[in-house]
């Protein structure tokens, strides 16, 4: 009789031996190629109006198969796991190798460094405990202030289990918490309305989110944002210099400037940065990194999907273009060594470059000195939505908290102010950089794609000489 070994964590009849032959068939002759498989629970509770308007759990398992043949990748994806679709996957699959001729590319060097704890936030705590720690936000942030119409508190956590099985035999496997608490609240004084949220989480136990002075912070830093807007006045219009706070305020760099530097972008040559590796992109005094070994950090991976470790990788050091992101593909197709960005949203995506933590280093100047040294312009301190153009950097960005600078005073707080401009040209106008280096709570998404992956964001506070703000007034 023939002992088979099952992968584990998962509970299925797909034998690690069976599944290894099919992928080694789908993948002969092709430069890479890898077999992804995932389980993933997730639930999300969302308190809205003084009451529980949402309570859901979702659970989802399946593989993803694929064959890499130069510039092009088969890729097929099934919910069953069983060695009668891995054969079909495979048929697809392998119609991106042709007639073959590649050189199975080396597997990834294996590490033992872990980025977070193998754990379970979903059943690390009751329902009870966790609809009371909503309700609590509700009521604690009504109490606290009589203009206070409304609140939305909402949970979630998440557990994803993934195996990666290459053709050579290689196999990573690894276990990914997530938890994020999200606090939102409107209020209203004299016929206006306007509303403020604040929120954070990470690769960690949902037991440090529900602590009363973990909430009860954030909960405060909802309302405090809501109270300024609503005393904020119109926006100025025009050219002007922008301090931007730390933090969050990272966003920006990430979106204007992180996806230009993503390997696949540069290698076809639609980046703005495509071509200028060595030379400067940036003021004197800018490192920008991508770093996805921050521990418990939400965009923190111990792997990539692919395999491949994360790494503190220098994009930007002291103004110059040092490096890109990569998955093994472009890696591969640009000569150079893959980075551990090569990351996909589920199994029923095909992996590509994309970002982690990405920060730009700090500075030695006094953030207070920074924000006197402007003559006539916006203090940015929070970020909502934005749009940008990979070809050329282009952004536009609206701000959720930004205040009047005239002659180094803080004045009124602002309302619609909207930055544009493009993140090659911005890089060159960082004029001083604080000693404030900071990290985002942890609260971001990137999309790419159609693809969505968790993400960090950082950077000390920035005075750019030259943004163009939109606004009303």
């Amino acid at each position: 009789m023939t002992q088979t070994t099952p992968f584990r964590p998962f509970e299925t009849d797909l034998d690690r031996e069976s599944a290894l032959s099919v992928l080694r068939a789908a993948t002969d002759g092709a430069d890479d190629g890898e077999l992804f498989l995932e389980r993933r629970q997730s639930e999300m509770l969302v308190f809205d109006d003084g009451r529980l308007k949402t309570a859901s759990y979702d659970a989802l398992q399946g593989f993803g198969l694929r064959a890499v043949k130069g510039e092009v990748a088969g890729y097929a994806h099934a919910t069953e796991l069983s060695e009668q679709a891995m054969r079909r996957a495979a048929e697809t699959a392998r119609l991106a190798v042709g007639d073959g001729g590649g050189t199975l590319a080396e597997p990834p060097q294996g590490t033992n460094e872990k980025r977070y704890r193998d754990l379970d936030p979903i059943s690390g705590q009751s329902f009870a405990v966790k609809l009371d720690t909503l309700r609590e936000i509700d009521a604690f942030l009504r109490d606290l202030d009589p203009r206070v119409v409304q609140v939305s508190a909402s949970m979630s956590a998440s557990r994803q289990e993934v195996v990666i099985l290459r053709p050579d035999g290689a196999e990573v496997s690894d276990i990914r918490p997530m938890t994020r608490l999200n606090v939102s609240v409107i209020v209203e004084e004299n016929g206006r309305r306007e509303s403020g949220s604040a929120g954070g989480g990470g690769r960690v136990a949902l037991d440090g989110l529900i602590d009363r002075a973990d909430w009860e912070r954030k909960a405060r830093e909802a309302l405090r944002i809501a109270l300024v807007n609503l005393g904020a006045e119109p926006a100025p219009a025009g050219v002007m210099g922008v301090v931007l706070g730390p933090g969050w305020p990272g966003i920006l760099l990430h979106e204007a400037v992180g996806h230009g530097l993503e390997g696949d972008f540069n290698r076809k040559g639609s980046s703005a940065f495509a071509g200028l590796m060595g030379q400067r992109v940036a003021a004197p005094g800018v490192t920008v990194l991508d770093d996805g070994t921050i521990p418990d950090r939400r965009g923190s991976i111990t792997v990539d999907d692919e395999g491949t470790p994360s790494a503190r990788n220098v994009l930007i050091e002291d103004g110059v273009l040092t490096g890109y992101m990569q998955d093994r593909q472009n890696a591969r197709l640009m000569g150079v060594a893959p980075t551990g960005n090569g990351r996909r949203e589920s199994y029923a995506h095909p992996p590509m470059p994309r970002m982690t933590n990405t920060y730009m280093l700090g500075g030695d100047a006094d953030p207070e000195a920074i924000v006197a040294d402007l003559k006539d312009g916006i203090w940015a301190v929070g970020f909502g939505g934005g749009q940008v153009d990979i070809t050329n950097g282009k952004f536009v960005f609206s701000c959720t908290e930004a205040y009047r600078v005239k002659n180094g005073r803080v004045g009124a707080p602002v309302k619609g102010a909207t930055l544009i401009g493009d993140g090659a040209t911005a890089l060159t106008r960082i004029r001083a950089i604080g000693n404030d280096m900071a990290l985002d709570p942890g609260m971001g998404n990137c999309g790419k794609a159609g693809q969505w992956v968790p993400v960090g964001v950082g950077q000390p506070t920035l005075m750019i000489d030259g943004l163009t703000v939109g606004g009303s007034a």
